[in-house]
């Protein structure tokens, strides 16, 4: 098959119109048009339902953008490596992460990694959906769980543990902390829907709590928007202890009520471990805890 005509059939299933990927191709409509025509042709078959709204990809169609987007991330990957070849590190690392450590803990340190590579610019897509990375929808990600995806590089960080949180201002106005968890009926209780997308271990301590009937409940979707509720003294929250060392207004309640142990690992493809950008942040990130780890120390936390 004509790899140019490939190129510009990926580009048009990936837009869903000719339109918008003549506009990232440099290319007129019609341009795009007879390329797909032709590749239809050559293939005797037809790769796009045409209607009022776009495009939409038929059944060989789809089996002809599984081909074409596993060839896109090879070749982004093949890429990556000559460009890491390089003494410098530059360009684009796409990491992924959970919601809740991707703005409550990495987000906030990511500017002493710029500072020590200015040239890296770092793609960080936050989603409780374990992306492929064999496949490369990201180049490195960072999981509340082991990765059993195989051909993978994985390192474990360290452990989280949910916890309950409240303000000393919450607190002093609402008769001092709860001794037990029968005391919560006194309370409003904030924490992730129970049904929501997070780690075994959070779902597990929330419904264990909510048994002990909180006076109220507010029920947030991520931990950014539980720990807001916590800071602005609407309750207590179930949070992750990563917390603590930035949120110093936080302060535990009923600590021996805690989760599980949750690991936390480190993960990228084989393929990328000679990666200069990814060693980069590697060692960025295992810094960056082993600090953490120091200042809990130091604040008597761990």
């Amino acid at each position: 098959m004509d790899w140019d005509k490939l190129r510009i059939f990926h580009a048009v299933a990936d837009a869903g119109s000719l339109t918008h990927a003549g506009d990232k191709l440099n290319l007129s409509q019609s341009a795009v048009s007879r390329q797909i025509r032709a590749l239809e042709e050559s293939l005797d078959a037809t790769l796009f339902h045409r209607h009022a709204r776009g495009l939409i990809l038929t059944e060989q169609g789809e089996l002809l953008f599984d081909a074409t987007s596993a060839m896109s991330k090879r070749l982004d990957a093949a890429a990556a490596r000559i460009r890491d070849s390089e003494d410098e590190v530059f360009g684009v690392l796409r990491v992924t992460t959970t919601f809740g450590f991707g703005t409550l803990w990495l987000a906030p340190r990511l500017p002493k990694l710029y500072e020590q590579y200015p040239d890296l610019n770092i793609d960080l897509m936050l989603e409780e959906r374990v992306l492929d990375l064999p496949m490369r929808e990201a180049d490195v990600a960072i999981r509340m769980k082991e990765p059993s995806q195989a051909d993978l590089v994985r390192k474990r960080l360290m452990t989280v543990q949910m916890l309950l949180y409240a303000t000393r201002s919450y607190l002093d106005t609402h008769g001092g902390a709860p001794e037990t968890l029968e005391e919560i009926s006194k309370h409003r209780l904030i924490c992730q829907t129970p049904s929501a997308p997070q780690v075994g271990a959070s779902a597990s301590m929330v419904r264990h709590v909510m048994t002990y009937n909180p006076g109220s409940l507010l029920t947030v979707n991520n931990y950014f928007g539980v720990l807001q509720g916590v800071l602005h003294d609407l309750g207590i929250g179930v949070l992750p202890d990563y917390v603590t060392e930035d949120f110093p207004d936080l302060v535990p309640v009923m600590s021996d009520i805690e989760s599980a142990d949750v690991p936390v690992y480190l993960a990228y493809p084989e393929e990328l471990r000679h990666s200069k950008r990814i060693a980069a942040f590697r060692d960025f990130v295992q810094d960056e805890i082993i600090a953490h780890r120091k200042q809990l120390r130091q604040l008597g936390k761990l």
